[in-house]
C-alpha cells in the first residue's frame, strides 16, 4: 500500500503518466495541435530557398537554425533546378519562416527566439543581398534570410562559426577579400560580399538597439544551448555543440581536434553541427560537411569520417549538405544509423542518386528506414526513378519530429507547404528510441 501511495505521488509531480506513453492526438486534414511543456518539437521548413528549422525545447526555450533565402538574381533560383519559392512568391523566404514561427511560436503574443545558429554562411542558410531587398529600419543596410526574420521576431543569442574575427577560410573582413570580390565578375561574388557587409551591421544594429549578445559555436559545450526557462524540470536534455569553424569534439569533456586540411578550407568544411539529446532519443544536424572523395568513395579524412564515431547513432538525422554526392559516405551512414533521415532540398541535385542507395542500403546498417524531403524536384524523381518511391515515406512539406516528454517515443508529421494553414497531411510513428 504504501509502495502505491508512493508511485501515485511520483505520477502526480513527474506528470509523465500519461504523456510520455501518447502523443498529442494528431490528424490528417486537421491543423498540429499545438506544443505542449515537456514535449520537443523539430520544424524542418520548406520554403524552396534553404534551410531552416524552428526548435521549440521542452521548456519552452526556442532555437533557430539557419534561414536561407537564395537570391532570384543567381541565373538557376528560376529553372526548373530549384524548387519554386513556398507556399507562394507573394512574400521572402524570410518573411514565409517569420509566418511559420508565429503559427506555432508557444508564446503567440510575445514571440521571440531565445537562440539563433547560423551553420555557414552560404545563401541557402543565411539568406542573401541584392538589389531587390529591402532596407533594415535599424540602419543602414539591406535584410534578407535571418537579417529578414531578426527585424520582426527579436533575437535574444546569435551563434554562429566565427564571431567575431571571420578568419576562416581567409580573412573576410580584410581590404583584400574586399578588393577580390567587388573585382569579381561573377555577380554570386559581389552579392557574397554584400551579404557579409550586411550581416556586420546587422550584428552592430541588433547588439546596440535590441541588446542581441553573439557569440562564436563553443565546440564541445553542451553549456552553450541550454534550458533557460525551467531547465531543472529537464535534466535529461541536452544539446552538444558537435563541430564548427574547423574544429570538432572529441567526445570527451570540451576538448576539440581539428577537422579541415589546410586554413583554406571551404565554407561547407567550416559548418555548424550540434547534437540534441532528450532521454535515449538523439538528433544530429550538421550543415554542409562532406564525406565523399572526388572518386566517391569514403573519405576519411573527412569532417563526416572524423565526427561520426563522436556523434554515435542517433534516432533521426538531416542530410549533409542536403544530399549532394559528396555526403553521406558509407562510414558515416552506419555509424549514425537513423531510424528516420531528414532532407533539407531545394534542387535538383538533392539527392544524388548514390547517396540515397548508401542511405537505404540495409548492409550497411539493418532495419527499417523513413526518409523525408522538404521539396524533392521533379527533374530528380525522373533522373532518380522508381528508387524515389521506395524510398522515400514523403516528398514535399513542412517535416515535424515531435518527441514525446523524456524522449519515450518520437513521431514524424508532414505539414502542407501549399497553403499558410499548413494542415497535417501525414503522420509516421509513434517509433521508440534506441
Amino acid at each position: 500500500m504504501i509502495k502505491s501511495k508512493v508511485l501515485i505521488i511520483f505520477i502526480i509531480i513527474t506528470g509523465y503518466a500519461t504523456s510520455a506513453w501518447s502523443m498529442p492526438k494528431t490528424t490528417i486534414g486537421h491543423a498540429l495541435p499545438q506544443w505542449q511543456e515537456g514535449y520537443l518539437d523539430m520544424h524542418h521548413i520548406s520554403t524552396g530557398r534553404g534551410n531552416a528549422a524552428f526548435y521549440i525545447l521542452p521548456d519552452g526555450t526556442t532555437l533557430l537554425v539557419d534561414a536561407g533565402d537564395i537570391s532570384e538574381q543567381r541565373p538557376r533560383t528560376l529553372t526548373a533546378r530549384n524548387a519554386k519559392i513556398k507556399p507562394s512568391a507573394k512574400k521572402t523566404a524570410g518573411q514565409w519562416i517569420v509566418d511559420y514561427i508565429h503559427q506555432f511560436h508557444p508564446n503567440k503574443k510575445n514571440a521571440q527566439l531565445d537562440y539563433v545558429l547560423i551553420t555557414h554562411f552560404h545563401e541557402d542558410h543565411m539568406g542573401e543581398i541584392d538589389d531587390t531587398c529591402a532596407v533594415s529600419s535599424l540602419g543602414d543596410f539591406r535584410i534578407s534570410g535571418i537579417t529578414q526574420v531578426a527585424e520582426t521576431i527579436a533575437v535574444k543569442t546569435l551563434i554562429d562559426r566565427s564571431y567575431p574575427d571571420y578568419t576562416l577560410p581567409h580573412s573576410l573582413k580584410s581590404p583584400d577579400f574586399k578588393t577580390q570580390m567587388t573585382a569579381s565578375a561573377d555577380i554570386e561574388d559581389r552579392m557574397y560580399l554584400e551579404t557579409l557587409e550586411a550581416y556586420w551591421k546587422f550584428q552592430q544594429a541588433h547588439q546596440k538597439q535590441r541588446g542581441m549578445k553573439i557569440d562564436r559555436l563553443q565546440v564541445g559545450s553542451k553549456q552553450q544551448i541550454i534550458l533557460i526557462h525551467r531547465p531543472h524540470d529537464f535534466a535529461d536534455f541536452t544539446i552538444r555543440n558537435i563541430q564548427g569553424n574547423g574544429l570538432g569534439w572529441t567526445g570527451w569533456q570540451d576538448k576539440t581536434f581539428s577537422l579541415i586540411k589546410s586554413r583554406h578550407a571551404g565554407e561547407n568544411e567550416l559548418s555548424a553541427g550540434i547534437r540534441i539529446s532528450y532521454g535515449k532519443f538523439d538528433y544530429y544536424t550538421g550543415g554542409d560537411i562532406s564525406g565523399v572523395d572526388d572518386y566517391g568513395s569514403s573519405d576519411m579524412s573527412s569532417a563526416e569520417a572524423k565526427l561520426a564515431p563522436v556523434i554515435g547513432p542517433v534516432d533521426a538525422a538531416t542530410f549533409n549538405h542536403h544530399g549532394n554526392s559528396d555526403s553521406q559516405s558509407n562510414f558515416y551512414v552506419r555509424t549514425l544509423r537513423p531510424k528516420v533521415w531528414i532532407q533539407q532540398s531545394w534542387s535538383s541535385d538533392h539527392p544524388g542518386d548514390e547517396v540515397l542507395s548508401r542511405i537505404m542500403s540495409t548492409d550497411l546498417y539493418p532495419g527499417k528506414r523513413y526518409l523525408f524531403a522538404n521539396d524533392l524536384l521533379a527533374a530528380t524523381k525522373n533522373v532518380i526513378g522508381s528508387k524515389v518511391k521506395r524510398a522515400y515515406n514523403a516528398t514535399q512539406g513542412h517535416i515535424l519530429i515531435r518527441v514525446a516528454p523524456a524522449g519515450s517515443q518520437y513521431q514524424v508529421i508532414v505539414l502542407n507547404d501549399n497553403n499558410k494553414k499548413r494542415e497535417v497531411l501525414s503522420i509516421f510513428g509513434p517509433f521508440e528510441p534506441r
